[in-house]
Protein backbone atom coordinates (compact mmCIF):
# COMPACT_ATOMS: atom_id res chain seq x y z
CA UNK A 1 0.00 0.00 0.00
CA UNK A 2 1.41 3.63 -0.86
CA UNK A 3 1.54 6.58 1.22
CA UNK A 4 -0.78 8.57 -0.71
CA UNK A 5 -3.61 5.44 0.15
CA UNK A 6 -2.62 5.01 3.60
CA UNK A 7 -2.70 8.63 4.27
CA UNK A 8 -6.31 8.82 2.21
CA UNK A 9 -7.58 6.16 4.16
CA UNK A 10 -6.84 7.81 7.63
CA UNK A 11 -8.45 11.07 6.16
CA UNK A 12 -11.66 9.14 5.15
CA UNK A 13 -12.29 7.23 8.80
CA UNK A 14 -11.25 10.06 10.68
CA UNK A 15 -14.38 12.34 8.70
CA UNK A 16 -16.36 9.21 9.07
CA UNK A 17 -15.96 9.12 13.06
CA UNK A 18 -16.46 12.67 13.17
CA UNK A 19 -20.16 12.16 11.15
CA UNK A 20 -21.15 9.69 13.38
CA UNK A 21 -20.01 11.43 16.51
CA UNK A 22 -22.47 14.63 14.78
CA UNK A 23 -25.28 12.75 14.65
CA UNK A 24 -24.86 10.98 18.22
CA UNK A 25 -24.50 14.95 19.31
CA UNK A 26 -27.87 15.99 17.24
CA UNK A 27 -29.84 13.39 18.86
CA UNK A 28 -28.73 13.74 22.28
CA UNK A 29 -29.62 17.06 21.73
CA UNK A 30 -32.93 16.65 20.79
CA UNK A 31 -33.72 15.07 23.55
CA UNK A 32 -32.33 11.17 23.11
CA UNK A 33 -30.68 9.22 25.96
CA UNK A 34 -27.48 7.84 24.14
CA UNK A 35 -24.77 5.92 26.35
CA UNK A 36 -21.40 5.99 25.87
CA UNK A 37 -19.50 3.67 22.98
CA UNK A 38 -23.03 3.51 21.19
CA UNK A 39 -22.63 2.66 17.00
CA UNK A 40 -25.78 4.51 15.27
CA UNK A 41 -26.25 4.13 11.63
CA UNK A 42 -26.82 7.21 9.15
CA UNK A 43 -29.17 5.23 7.81
CA UNK A 44 -31.33 5.01 11.50
CA UNK A 45 -34.57 6.76 11.94
CA UNK A 46 -35.02 7.99 15.23
CA UNK A 47 -37.98 9.37 16.38
CA UNK A 48 -37.14 12.74 17.95
CA UNK A 49 -40.63 14.51 17.96
CA UNK A 50 -42.72 12.53 20.68
CA UNK A 51 -42.18 10.52 23.24
CA UNK A 52 -38.85 9.30 25.14
CA UNK A 53 -35.89 7.26 23.73
CA UNK A 54 -33.19 6.11 25.56
CA UNK A 55 -30.70 3.68 24.52
CA UNK A 56 -27.77 2.05 27.35
CA UNK A 57 -24.14 1.77 26.63
CA UNK A 58 -22.24 -0.03 23.39
CA UNK A 59 -25.73 -0.59 21.59
CA UNK A 60 -25.51 -1.07 17.80
CA UNK A 61 -28.82 0.53 15.60
CA UNK A 62 -27.36 -0.19 12.27
CA UNK A 63 -28.49 0.60 8.70
CA UNK A 64 -32.56 1.13 8.18
CA UNK A 65 -33.92 0.67 12.04
CA UNK A 66 -36.46 2.94 12.86
CA UNK A 67 -37.44 3.24 16.80
CA UNK A 68 -40.49 5.00 17.00
CA UNK A 69 -41.76 6.58 20.49
CA UNK A 70 -45.26 7.06 18.79
CA UNK A 71 -47.97 5.51 17.27
CA UNK A 72 -50.40 7.74 15.61
CA UNK A 73 -52.46 5.07 14.70
CA UNK A 74 -54.10 4.58 18.60
CA UNK A 75 -55.66 7.95 18.02
CA UNK A 76 -58.33 6.38 15.61
CA UNK A 77 -58.95 3.36 18.21
CA UNK A 78 -59.05 5.20 21.60
CA UNK A 79 -59.07 9.40 21.27
CA UNK A 80 -57.71 9.83 24.81
CA UNK A 81 -54.37 7.78 23.80
CA UNK A 82 -52.24 10.60 22.71
CA UNK A 83 -49.79 7.84 20.53
CA UNK A 84 -46.80 8.51 22.79
CA UNK A 85 -44.62 6.15 24.85
CA UNK A 86 -41.16 5.25 25.51
CA UNK A 87 -38.59 3.08 24.37
CA UNK A 88 -35.56 1.52 26.28
CA UNK A 89 -32.90 0.18 25.12
CA UNK A 90 -30.88 -1.13 27.69
CA UNK A 91 -26.59 -1.73 27.76
CA UNK A 92 -25.32 -4.07 24.89
CA UNK A 93 -28.28 -4.32 22.76
CA UNK A 94 -27.45 -5.42 18.61
CA UNK A 95 -30.80 -4.55 16.46
CA UNK A 96 -30.39 -5.45 12.88
CA UNK A 97 -30.89 -4.25 10.03
CA UNK A 98 -33.87 -2.71 8.48
CA UNK A 99 -35.68 -3.76 12.10
CA UNK A 100 -38.56 -1.50 14.06
CA UNK A 101 -39.00 -1.08 17.40
CA UNK A 102 -42.63 0.43 18.36
CA UNK A 103 -43.63 2.42 20.96
CA UNK A 104 -43.97 1.20 24.96
CA UNK A 105 -41.00 -1.40 24.54
CA UNK A 106 -38.03 -2.08 26.63
CA UNK A 107 -35.21 -4.41 25.00
CA UNK A 108 -33.09 -6.34 27.63
CA UNK A 109 -29.61 -5.77 28.41
CA UNK A 110 -27.17 -8.32 25.93
CA UNK A 111 -30.21 -9.05 23.69
CA UNK A 112 -30.18 -9.26 19.73
CA UNK A 113 -32.77 -8.10 17.56
CA UNK A 114 -32.91 -9.84 14.41
CA UNK A 115 -32.88 -8.29 10.83
CA UNK A 116 -36.28 -7.21 9.68
CA UNK A 117 -37.56 -8.08 12.87
CA UNK A 118 -40.32 -5.83 13.99
CA UNK A 119 -40.62 -5.38 17.54
CA UNK A 120 -43.81 -4.67 19.63
CA UNK A 121 -43.40 -5.90 23.10
CA UNK A 122 -40.94 -6.05 25.38
CA UNK A 123 -37.67 -8.67 25.20
CA UNK A 124 -36.28 -10.37 28.03
CA UNK A 125 -32.43 -9.78 28.78
CA UNK A 126 -30.17 -12.24 27.34
CA UNK A 127 -32.30 -12.92 24.45
CA UNK A 128 -32.41 -13.45 20.88
CA UNK A 129 -35.67 -11.56 18.90
CA UNK A 130 -36.88 -12.42 15.52
CA UNK A 131 -39.81 -12.15 13.43
CA UNK A 132 -42.72 -9.76 12.66
CA UNK A 133 -43.80 -9.67 15.67
CA UNK A 134 -39.99 -10.26 17.04
CA UNK A 135 -40.55 -13.43 19.30
CA UNK A 136 -37.65 -14.87 21.37
CA UNK A 137 -35.91 -18.02 19.63
CA UNK A 138 -32.79 -18.01 21.76
CA UNK A 139 -31.30 -17.14 25.24
CA UNK A 140 -27.79 -15.95 25.67
CA UNK A 141 -25.25 -18.01 27.99
CA UNK A 142 -22.62 -15.89 28.03
CA UNK A 143 -22.28 -12.07 26.71
CA UNK A 144 -18.82 -10.97 25.93
CA UNK A 145 -18.85 -7.58 24.09
CA UNK A 146 -15.77 -6.17 23.53
CA UNK A 147 -15.24 -2.85 25.16
CA UNK A 148 -13.37 -0.47 22.63
CA UNK A 149 -9.96 0.42 25.11
CA UNK A 150 -9.83 -3.61 25.15
CA UNK A 151 -10.64 -3.78 21.69
CA UNK A 152 -7.71 -1.59 20.60
CA UNK A 153 -5.48 -3.20 23.07
CA UNK A 154 -6.26 -6.40 21.54
CA UNK A 155 -5.89 -5.39 18.03
CA UNK A 156 -2.38 -3.88 18.41
CA UNK A 157 -1.74 -6.77 20.46
CA UNK A 158 -2.27 -9.29 17.88
CA UNK A 159 -0.76 -6.62 14.71
CA UNK A 160 2.30 -6.43 16.78
CA UNK A 161 2.71 -10.48 17.27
Amino acid sequence: MNLFSSLLRRIIHYFGNLIRWLHITYLRCMGVKIGRGCMISLRAKIDIRRGKITIGNYCTITYGCVILSHDRSAMHINPLDSGEGEVVIKDNVYIGVNSVVLRNVTIGENSVIGAGSVVTRDIPPNSVAVGNPARVVKKIERFEHPQPDNLAVELAARSAG
